[in-house]
């Protein structure tokens, strides 16, 4: 016979919240695997399968979940190595945002220039970029047309006769592939 499972009630108001604040699968899998068993009086078994994991998985997520304090902790994230604060940063940028939002055109060469100077020391492209990106700067890709150009004046020089050159040619008698040399 199984051994009978032993969860104290601070583990379950634990869990509970837990599956109210979870934010990824991993973490409401967590709670889940202790309120499985407690709420609905699963076994391993039956609460490995509802997840998708073995029955070994669910005592070990129980014994991780037993094992963290109040806060759920994650063991990565942030930045460890960064030249310049997020404030830092924006204010960098806000020196390059009055020329990019009046329409002039940026490139990330200048723009590393002056965080090389700022900086002191060389750093690699790919930190500008990732720059410009935390702060959702982007490329901006040219439109199709020309914010000024008129179709139907396109349709109308396309129908005008000679415009390349190519009806001169056929008048004269010149082969198609010889340079064109007026008289």
């Amino acid at each position: 016979m199984a051994r009978t499972v032993h969860i104290s009630k601070e583990e379950i108001s634990q869990a509970r919240k837990l599956r109210e604040k979870a934010t990824t699968a991993a973490e409401l899998r967590n709670a889940l695997s202790v309120l499985l068993i407690t709420e609905l009086g699963l076994d391993a078994g039956k609460a490995a399968e509802l997840l998708g994991t073995s029955r070994r998985t669910i005592f070990r997520k129980r014994e991780k979940f037993r094992s963290q304090d109040d806060s759920v902790r994650n063991s990565w994230g942030g930045r460890r190595r960064f030249s310049l604060s997020i404030e830092e940063e924006r204010e960098f940028l806000s020196t390059w945002e009055v020329e990019a939002t009046a329409g002039g055109v940026l490139s990330v060469p200048p723009i590393h220039a002056a965080l090389v100077k700022r900086l002191g020391h060389n750093t690699p492209m790919s930190t500008t970029y990732r720059m410009l990106a935390r702060h959702g700067w982007r490329k901006v890709q040219p439109d199709t047309k020309h914010p000024k150009s008129d179709q139907s004046a396109q349709e109308e020089f396309k129908k005008t006769p000679g415009a390349c050159g190519c009806r001169l040619r056929k008048k004269s008698g010149q082969p198609p592939g010889s340079p064109y040399v007026s008289g």
